[in-house]
């Protein structure tokens, strides 16, 4: 495995992270999660990625996680989407942020979290309010770094306006989504905001839900046992099952497979080919998905191979950025 900084803070995470969001605590047996992050410990990730809106998943992640010593990874998980029915059950004023932190330290069973990341922007919550919140909770020792998770370039340089004038600890990472299909983070020059506020990039579905893994082919029928094939999770992956997105996939798997190297492995590879990325966020549902997706970290990608796949993604127009 190899190791980034987050941003610029001192912190390492692995190039890939494991996170939960779809399945450890929900669509995936506990058995078989433990096994998936014990494996993915083993093989060299120190980035755990969980959020208390992933129903189940923080339980199942810190007793995992309690085999192995509290120093040696990197807990993050997050904050914002409702987690009851009264008013101030949501968003990231101090009292959710102070209660959900509590919450979330019970339900992982640890002291603290490296990384608290704001889930969403809260357009009802002064941005002051929420960093002296996450800045407090920083001086407890609760949590040792904070972050946001798609965030757009313009609220994250009004946050690091603010957080500059109040003196307070800067947030150090951004969760957008990213991959071969979502590049709105190109196009807004957020990895350019990102760079300049010295926050890292850890990005989420670099593998586009699946699709990036080759197993939906074009013209034939969705796998059974599939994320696509079930109806709990598939609510994402959906917009990517179109006739020109699954021809685009097929082509890039060719294109890999000439550098010899699965499609998952190249996704991968494209994403971290990226200096602002610090960690690309995988899900698995089995533990040999792991071992096969860690090999990206020995990829890397020619200019003229990057030419051919901007020459293939050029067959696919209009594809929506999820936000």
């Amino acid at each position: 495995m190899q190791y980034r900084r987050l941003g610029r803070s001192g912190l390492k995470v692995s190039e890939i992270g494991l996170g939960s969001w779809l399945t450890y605590g929900s669509s995936t047996a506990e058995e078989t999660a433990q096994a998936c992050i014990h494996q993915a410990y083993e093989l060299g990730i120190n980035f755990f990625d969980t959020s208390n809106s992933y129903p189940g998943a923080e339980d199942v992640l810190g007793r995992a996680l309690k085999a192995y010593p509290r120093s040696s990874y990197v807990l993050a998980t997050k904050l914002f989407f409702p987690q009851g029915p009264g008013p101030n059950d949501r968003g990231l004023s101090r009292k959710h942020i102070v209660e959900q932190c509590e919450a979330s330290l019970k339900r992982l069973g640890t002291d603290y979290i490296d990384l608290y990341q704001c889930h969403r922007f809260d357009a009802d919550t002064p941005i002051d309010e929420t960093l002296r919140a996450l800045d407090d909770l920083t001086a407890q020792g609760k949590i040792l770094y904070a972050g946001v998770s798609e965030w757009s370039a313009a609220q994250i340089a009004e946050a690091t306006a603010i957080g500059n004038i109040l003196n307070l600890r800067p947030l150090i990472s951004n969760q957008p989504i990213y991959n071969l299909f979502e590049r709105y983070i190109e196009r807004e020059d957020l990895i350019l905001q990102c760079e300049s506020a010295g926050m890292g990039l850890v990005v989420f579905s670099p593998l586009a839900q699946g699709v990036l893994t080759g197993k939906y082919k074009p013209g034939q029928t969705i796998p059974q046992g599939s994320r696509a094939a079930n109806d709990q999770t598939n609510f994402v992956i959906n917009s990517y099952l179109r006739e020109d997105v699954l021809a685009c996939t097929a082509k890039l798997a060719d294109l890999a497979g000439e550098l010899g190297y699965t499609l998952s492995q190249f996704a991968l590879a494209w994403v971290l080919r990226q200096p602002q990325v610090s960690s690309a966020i995988i899900g698995s549902s089995r533990p040999a998905q792991i071992e096969e997706n860690i090999k990206a970290i020995e990829l890397s990608l020619s200019g003229d191979v990057l030419a051919r796949v901007e020459d293939i993604l050029a067959e696919v127009s209009g594809f929506a950025p999820l936000r």
